[in-house]
């Protein structure tokens, strides 16, 4: 569903909050190896997350990628989707066609959508304070750990 720059996008985003929630900032060679990205793409990955103001990016010797703790709580997951695919996976065809739509439907189309509008209530109803934290909490990752 997700494009792979998504995919790796979210759990970078998932990440770096969770380091950030622990008062540590990361750098890109981290986070790709958490996340099992090649380094190069992770980079250019966190440049469009960091300009669209998901992640901060301290520079210098002791810099890295941060999220203010605050901010855990507003950022949705559906911020780093719209970010990274658009919106165009609450409107696309789930077998990936063009001419999809509800006057000219495919044989998945009015289930799909069904699919697609839960999709899209679970990742604006969930912030990354929602995903590190259930009823107070810490979850536990299936991220790789330094």
């Amino acid at each position: 569903m997700f494009s792979k720059s998504c995919e790796y996008g979210l759990r970078a985003t998932i990440f770096v909050a969770e380091q950030s929630s622990l008062d540590n900032k990361v750098g890109v060679k981290a986070i790709a190896a958490a996340i099992n990205s090649p380094e190069a793409f992770t980079g250019k990955i966190l440049q469009i997350l960091t300009k669209n103001n998901i992640i901060d990016s301290i520079k210098g010797p002791y810099g890295g990628f941060v999220i203010n703790k605050a901010d855990l709580k507003k950022i949705r997951l559906s911020d780093v989707v719209r970010v990274l695919d658009g919106d165009s996976i609450y409107t696309g065809c789930g077998l990936g066609l063009k001419q999809c739509d509800d006057s000219s439907p495919c044989p998945l189309h009015f289930k799909f959508v069904e699919i697609r509008d839960n999709l899209r209530k679970m990742l604006e109803g969930n912030t990354l304070h929602d995903v590190l934290y259930t009823n107070d909490k810490k979850n536990t990752f299936w991220l790789k750990r330094e």
